[in-house]
């Protein structure tokens, strides 16, 4: 095994990809399931029924639910919060957690919320402080409380407005949910 683990984190699994970094503080359960290439931040906790793609990096302060399911090449922010128990109750726990889908190539602003049972589509933007109620389109920009669709990103990180218009002027189309250039 070729990752790195701080001395000052706890790490109880040992399903973690080549090249992945652990920083101090962190904590992670046995059952979690960890890709290649991933930089997991200080201070942030991993449950057991968690699976986590490759190139994923989560900044500190983020607790990852059981339920979870990070794609490939996803960011996570800094405080981004994850939930999955829509009735919690002290010591009343649900049979099964409901399971969230952050899809590849992702982006979750600092400080945003996602509600458990939501999907966040491929390559979706979600701004800082943002709180997500409801499944996520791919390749769209959501933000706000409750957070709203505002428009689309590209592949490649190029903003678009609702009519699919960059900053330049430039008009995109959707070919199967992915802008393109017009």
């Amino acid at each position: 095994m070729n990752f790195k683990i701080h001395p000052l984190a706890e790490v109880q699994t040992m399903n973690i990809g080549d090249g992945t970094v652990v920083w101090q503080f962190c904590v992670i359960l046995r059952g979690a399931v960890i890709g290649k290439n991933c930089n997991i931040n200080f201070n942030v906790f991993i449950e057991n029924d968690v699976i986590i793609g490759d190139r994923v990096t989560i900044k500190p302060g983020v607790q990852v639910w059981d339920g979870l399911r990070i794609g490939n090449n996803v960011f996570i922010g800094p405080n981004v919060t994850f939930t999955n128990d829509l009735v919690p109750r002290v010591e009343v726990y649900p049979k099964n957690f409901l399971p969230t889908f952050i899809e590849d190539g992702a982006s979750l602003g600092a400080n945003a919320t996602i509600i458990a049972g939501n999907s966040i589509g491929r390559y979706s933007l979600i701004g800082a402080g943002s709180v997500i109620t409801k499944p996520v389109p791919p390749f769209t920009v959501w933000y706000g409380n409750p957070a709203l669709h505002h428009g689309f990103i590209t592949q490649s990180g190029i903003l678009l407005s609702m009519d699919l218009i960059d900053h330049n002027g430039k008009q995109y189309v959707l070919e199967n949910d992915i802008p393109v250039p017009k």
